[in-house]
C-alpha cells in the first residue's frame, strides 16, 4: 500500500485498554481469564492492525508475548509432587489480573474526573434571555454507541469474510484518491440511506488500499461527528448514520 496511508491512530490508550476492552465485551471474569479465549481475541486484533497498516507500538506485541506465554503455561499438564500439598501454586496469570485491576480503577477514577470536568464546563452565568423559538423535537445522539475498538473487531471480521476471488493489487501506486475525497464520497452515500446503510456495504472494494482508505475516512467523520454508528445488539452488524443538523 502507499507509504502515505501508513497511519497512527492516537484512539488506542494501550495494550491493557484493549484487554480491558475484551473482557468487557466478553463478559469474562476478571479474576478467572479464559487465556486461550483472550489471547485469541487479543490477536485478532493484532491482524486488524496489519491488515490497516498501522504503526503498532512495541507494548501491543509485547502483550501479545506475554498472553501467548501464559497461555501455553495453562496449557501445559499439571506435575505431581511430593511437597507439602497445602503449599501455594501461583497461577501464571496472576500478574496479569493485578495489573487489569489496577488499569481499571484508574480508568475508572478518571473517568469520572473527566466527567466533573465536563459538568463545569456546563455551569456558567449569564443576563437572562427570552427564547421564542424553542426546539422541543428530540435531539439527534451526538455519538454513537460504538467504540474504536468495536470498529476494529468489525473491520477485522470484514476482512476474514472477504474471500477475494481476484489476487490482491499488492503494487505500490500513486493514490488515485485522498483521504478526504474518500470522506466526502463515504459521507454523500449515507446521507442517501434514509435509514443508515450497514458497515459492511461501504467496502464493496477489491482493492485493500481502497478498503483502508474507506475505513480511515469513516473513522475521521465519527471523530468528526459527522455520522455515528449504531448496533442494535451485542456483536450484531453495525450501521452507520448521518448525523442531521
Amino acid at each position: 500500500m502507499n507509504q502515505a496511508y501508513h497511519v497512527k491512530l492516537d484512539a488506542f490508550e494501550g495494550p491493557l485498554d484493549l484487554l480491558l476492552h475484551l473482557i468487557n465485551q466478553y463478559e469474562i471474569d476478571i479474576y478467572d481469564i479464559p487465556m486461550a479465549q483472550i489471547t485469541d481475541q487479543y490477536m485478532h486484533y493484532i491482524h486488524t492492525f496489519q491488515h490497516l497498516e498501522l504503526n503498532i507500538a512495541s507494548e501491543y506485541l509485547v502483550m501479545a508475548s506475554t498472553l501467548v506465554a501464559i497461555k501455553s503455561q495453562t496449557l501445559l499438564p499439571t506435575v505431581e509432587t511430593n511437597d507439602d500439598p497445602d503449599e501455594y501454586m501461583e497461577d501464571p496469570r496472576e500478574e496479569l489480573m493485578q495489573r487489569l485491576m489496577a488499569y481499571r480503577k484508574y480508568k475508572e477514577a478518571a473517568g469520572k474526573l473527566k466527567e466533573k470536568e465536563i459538568d463545569a464546563h456546563h455551569i456558567f452565568t449569564r443576563p437572562a434571555h427570552i427564547f421564542d423559538d424553542v426546539d422541543t423535537g428530540k435531539k439527534p445522539m451526538v455519538h454513537g454507541d460504538i467504540s474504536v475498538y468495536d470498529m476494529l473487531d468489525a473491520f477485522g471480521k470484514l476482512m476474514e469474510r472477504k474471500k477475494w476471488n481476484e489476487p490482491l493489487d499488492t503494487k505500490i501506486k500513486q493514490a488515485e484518491i485522498t483521504i478526504d475525497q474518500k470522506m466526502e464520497e463515504v459521507l454523500l452515500r449515507v446521507k442517501q440511506a434514509k435509514h443508515g446503510i450497514e458497515f459492511d456495504q461501504l467496502f464493496s472494494y477489491k482493492s485493500r488500499t481502497q478498503i483502508v482508505i474507506t475505513f480511515m475516512a469513516l473513522l475521521e467523520l465519527m471523530k468528526k461527528n459527522d455520522i455515528y454508528c449504531r448496533q442494535a445488539h451485542h456483536l450484531e452488524a453495525i450501521h452507520v448514520f448521518y448525523m442531521e443538523e
